[in-house]
């Protein structure tokens, strides 16, 4: 049984940011496409850049005060998804390396 899971990308029509979650979840999209059911960009403002994965929130641009790489959006969904799955050149350095 496949399970499907569902990104939510928040973010500020005041602040002109629907450019920036469009190609965030195009990222997501091409790197979890077998296990992503939907992604679905979210209009708000106040200079909102939230990431939910299920309703978990994983990213917050204003908790983190930046926006959030790539790379560590990846890492945070594959962390939730499926651990053990490598993410190839957007994975985190092994130790020793």
């Amino acid at each position: 049984m496949t399970t499907t899971h569902h990104i939510e990308i928040e973010y500020c029509t005041q602040c002109r940011w629907l450019l920036r979650a469009a190609w965030m979840a195009q990222e997501l999209l091409l790197t979890f496409e077998s296990d992503i059911g939907r992604v679905s960009l979210v209009p708000g403002t106040g200079g909102i850049f939230d990431v939910r994965l299920n309703g978990l929130l994983l990213y917050s641009r204003k908790a983190m005060q930046r926006f959030p790489e790539s790379k560590e959006l990846k890492q945070l969904i594959r962390d939730q998804i499926d651990p053990d799955r490598p993410l190839g050149h957007s994975d985190r350095p092994q130790s020793g390396e």
